[in-house]
């Protein structure tokens, strides 16, 4: 068995992250059915996804990995659990960002800077080959989403728009730590590990900002089964098909993918809430849907490119044997 991960087939990987894009599309629509019913804050939210998601993967992760949890080095430890404060923290900085500037600039600016950052740094910091195929896609996503989410005639900023757009910022940082920290021990960590102790971890630092919200709101049986769903598939699911996903992906590659999640969360918009879709949005889609294609047959390409480069010094050194199985 070949322990390359380069060597890793890309589809399943694309498979997982694109899912996991579809599924956190649809926690605006389920958020938003929340704010309609309850009072409910964007932390508290938070809070519930990271709480209800962590008992059923942690209950995965000890029938899988098992007494396996034990043998990871306490540094693993670490970027597990920094990935669960950012996890934590870069919903914050959206929610928060939306009520200085709207939402149309605050996911604009949130979605169009997280994957120009992790398409840079892992270059430097994870090695990863800044392709034509990403330059390309990156460059259509960023397009496609613009068109996409739109900007309106008359920004709607309803507070501080510096501080709005600094929030959007650290939010895209955050989730640039997460991809990159996900994609650095994706090949050391089991993915059901990786995010029982990042959503415990992020869990734990929502609670003290939530818990007074938590207490004092109301809840009907409605609620709580909107609640429960956005910590079971949009969450619990969602993330561990991400961090799966990242094992065999490049993190530029996932961090494109993910910007299937405002395409998915304006169709449910336009199927449930019947809102329209401007030409520029259709537009947007399709560059999107061409950016994800574009993704696809570059990991391909590159996937293809390794196996030659890693079989071909042993056939030319041993031009008379068969080339050792992996």
């Amino acid at each position: 068995m070949n322990a390359n991960p380069r060597l890793l087939a890309p589809r399943p990987g694309l498979l997982f992250v694109s899912v996991s894009a579809i599924l956190w599309g649809t926690v605006g629509i389920a958020t938003q059915a929340i704010y309609r019913q309850s009072d409910l804050t964007a932390v508290a939210i938070g809070f519930y996804r990271l709480a209800f998601a962590f008992p059923v993967v942690a209950f995965l992760c000890w029938k899988v990995v098992g007494r396996g949890i034990f043998q990871v080095s306490a540094r693993q430890y670490w970027k597990m659990a920094l990935i669960g404060v950012m996890l934590a923290l870069y919903q914050v900085f959206y929610f928060s960002a939306i009520s200085h500037v709207g939402v149309a600039i605050a996911t604009l600016v949130t979605l169009c800077t997280a994957p120009v950052l992790v398409s840079l740094v892992s270059v430097v910091v994870l090695k990863e080959r800044l392709t034509v195929y990403t330059v390309i896609a990156l460059v259509a996503a960023l397009l496609g989403t613009a068109l996409l989410v739109g900007m309106p005639a008359s920004a709607s900023v309803q507070g501080n728009a510096i501080l709005g757009v600094g929030l959007a910022l650290g939010s895209a940082t955050g989730y640039a730590i997460v991809a990159l920290m996900g994609r650095a021990i994706a090949n050391t960590c089991h993915p059901l590990h990786s995010t029982m102790i990042s959503f415990g971890t992020g869990a734990i630092f929502l609670f003290p900002l939530a818990a007074t919200n938590i207490f004092a709101a109301s809840y009907t049986n409605q609620v709580w089964g909107l609640i429960l769903y956005v910590g079971m598939l949009p969450t619990a699911v969602a993330y561990l098909l991400f961090f799966l996903g990242m094992r065999s992906i490049r993190a530029s590659t996932a961090s494109i993918l993910t910007m299937l999640e405002p395409l998915t969360a304006t169709i449910l918009a336009w199927l449930i809430f019947d809102e329209r879709l401007a030409p520029a949005g259709f537009i947007g889609a399709l560059l999107l849907l061409a950016a994800m294609a574009v993704l696809y047959h570059g990991e391909k390409t590159l996937k293809n490119s390794h196996k030659e480069a890693d079989f071909m010094p042993a056939r030319i050194s041993q031009p008379g044997k068969k080339a050792p199985d992996c």
